[in-house]
């Protein structure tokens, strides 16, 4: 598979991600983060992407999910890792911050691969 073509499947990806957000807690957020996400993997499949952008989003990126990680450890503690694939239950936060962690390292991945080939 060429990179373009990866590039393209992955902003289509984060374009999915995007307009499933409406409903999140925090919205405008998550649609911003993953909507400059969706929008730099198309940019990228077709021009070179800046390198000073790509590395300050992925310093972004990176800094937040640090914020989330005290979540996303409360769930690796867990012996039923399958409550992450139901819904949000709000007396159990570490489920929307592992979400949001897992969502956040796999937009941080999808930068450095730009970063790395542009």
């Amino acid at each position: 598979m060429t990179q373009r073509i990866i590039k393209v499947i992955l902003g289509l990806i984060f374009l999915a991600f995007t307009f499933v957000q409406y409903n999140d807690p925090d919205p405008f957020l998550w649609i911003l983060a993953y909507g400059l996400v969706s929008g730099i993997l198309f940019y990228g499949a077709f021009k070179p992407t800046p390198k000073k952008l790509t590395l300050i989003v992925l310093v972004v990126i990176g800094g937040f999910s640090v914020t989330l990680i005290p979540g996303f450890f409360e769930w690796l503690s867990l012996t039923d890792k399958q409550e992450i694939f139901g819904e949000m239950v709000y007396k159990k936060p570490y489920l929307e911050e592992t979400r949001e962690f897992l969502g956040l390292w796999m937009a941080w991945f999808s930068i450095f691969f730009i970063h790395k080939n542009s």
